[in-house]
């Protein structure tokens, strides 16, 4: 208790003293105190204590002593309207109204379930956010939030991208154990649902991964694996597993079709830029599918932009002369050092017959 009446001593000779940056550093160690919070009536204590010096502070830095705060409202109602009334006390400052807006968008999706009207404050954050030069704190909390809405939502391809955006825009570190485990799960799920999504190597070789390692849900990091390598032999021996999660058994024949595609992809890739001439037989082979299902597998795989390239139906082959890039670990890598030292020696095969050609040449 003593403690306390100190605290709010010092508080108030900073304020009688006019020292409002010092004061507003203090005023945020003073809530972020678990003991304060637990003791003190910060309710009362913002509207007598900061209300009245406001317009005096840190316009972000009072945001964020008020989102020690806005826990403390039992009606999540009244703590939306004060959250609306802050908004317009700091209009001026981008982050700060970006964060009052992200602290009353929490409360009406985890709170009052609105996700309507989430959706429209995150589209207005995101409006506000492409105005902001680099990343800043606010970022991160825009991005948990967004991802949060979407998964609700069940949109795959939308909570994929925005929480690896999340992930990059803080230390790994700070999450605890089991988020990064609901994290790393969820964004695994989210990849393989996704119909947008064939590059999975960015995840693949993200950290958050890490955190299945030695679980019961490690097989899922191997079936990502299986989808980016296109291995359908894996995707079927790893049916007992993947089957276990309803999200996936029910979209069994969408995630048939979209290995399907990356297995074509894969073919296209591990193949010389002069030989990308495919027979329906070959992919048919490779995908586990029956030669009637090549044509449209391949036009299904031009659509999306995953390949370019042209099918001779009367002959059955395709002829393939692009695929769309993808982040790859070492294998991949390897592969195109391979066929790059075998390009340069081509070259210089061709270098040393030209000369030898044209030494005949000048003789004659």
């Amino acid at each position: 208790m003593a403690q306390k009446e100190i605290e709010i001593s010092e508080l108030e000779e900073l304020q009688a003293k006019k020292l409002w940056h010092q004061l507003t550093l203090k005023l945020l160690v003073y809530v972020k105190d678990p003991n304060v919070q637990k003791k003190a009536n910060l309710l009362y204590f913002y509207s007598k204590f900061i209300h009245p010096i406001e317009s005096k502070m840190n316009y972000f830095a009072l945001v964020e002593i008020i989102s020690y705060i806005i826990p403390l409202y039992k009606d999540p109602k009244v703590a939306v309207a004060f959250l609306e009334t802050i908004e317009t006390k700091v209009k001026d400052n981008i982050e700060a109204l970006v964060f009052a807006k992200v602290l009353r968008g929490e409360i009406l999706l985890e709170k009052l379930k609105n996700q309507p009207e989430t959706l429209i404050l995150i589209t207005e954050i995101d409006k506000l956010l492409s105005d902001l030069d680099e990343i800043s704190p606010v970022h991160s909390r825009y991005y948990l939030l967004a991802s949060q809405l979407y998964r609700l939502q069940g949109k795959h391809t939308e909570y994929y991208r925005t929480c690896l955006k999340y992930l990059g825009a803080i230390d790994l570190s700070t999450i605890n154990q089991q988020d990064q485990l609901k994290n790393a799960f969820l964004l695994g799920l989210a990849a393989l649902l996704s119909d947008d999504i064939y590059n999975l190597g960015e995840l693949l070789m993200h950290p958050i991964l890490d955190s299945l390692t030695n679980t019961s849900n490690y097989w899922l990091v191997e079936l990502l694996h299986a989808f980016n390598n296109g291995d359908i032999t894996k995707f079927a021996k790893m049916k007992p597993q993947w089957a276990s999660i309803p999200d996936i058994a029910v979209q069994e024949h969408k995630l048939r079709q979209k290995i399907s595609l990356l297995c074509l992809m894969e073919m296209t890739f591990k193949r010389q830029a002069k030989n990308r001439c495919l027979s329906f037989q070959e992919i048919a082979q490779e995908t586990q599918l029956s030669l009637d299902q090549i044509e449209m597998l391949v036009m299904k795989a031009l659509s999306l932009g995953l390949v370019r390239g042209k099918i001779d139906q009367v002959n059955e082959v395709v002829n393939l002369e692009w695929v769309q890039p993808r982040v790859m670990n070492k294998t991949p890598i390897s592969g195109m050092i391979n066929r790059l030292d075998s390009w340069c020696s081509e070259v210089k095969n061709m270098q040393y017959r030209m000369q030898d050609e044209a030494q005949e040449f000048l003789k004659v």
